[in-house]
């Protein structure tokens, strides 16, 4: 069975539930600039790039995608909500875009996984 098709059948016997605010989230870390910025090389402050974390601190990205599957997620978003060139210009991330999006994914992939061999 397809992923869609599996989707559908799920959907149609229950209400899915999904994640919350990942922004507000991560304002509870009460993260500084260095912690968005990492080891990477930058010229713009990056205070506030949240996308950008999934390369940083993954561990903090990790833990809240956990905490909503734990809650009882049924789906997690993948923490890219501005990661487009255009959105990325701000802080000239626009080089990362695509490595912040398949980061991201593999990232909230793999806490779903986890989290599916928890519980089915």
């Amino acid at each position: 069975m397809s992923a869609r098709q599996a989707f559908i059948e799920r959907a149609a016997q229950q209400i899915l539930v999904f994640d919350g605010g990942y922004g507000t989230s991560i304002q509870q870390h009460k993260l500084q600039e260095a912690d968005y910025r990492g080891s990477l090389d930058l010229a713009k402050d990056q205070k506030g790039n949240n996308d950008l974390l999934s390369l940083t601190r993954p561990d903090i990205i990790g833990d809240i995608h956990d905490a909503y599957l734990v809650a009882g997620a049924d789906m997690i978003e993948t923490n890219t909500f501005s990661s487009t060139r255009v959105a990325m210009a701000d802080y000239g991330c626009e080089h990362l875009v695509r490595q912040i999006n398949i980061e991201s994914a593999k990232l909230a992939r793999a806490c779903a996984d986890k989290a599916g061999a928890k519980d089915g």
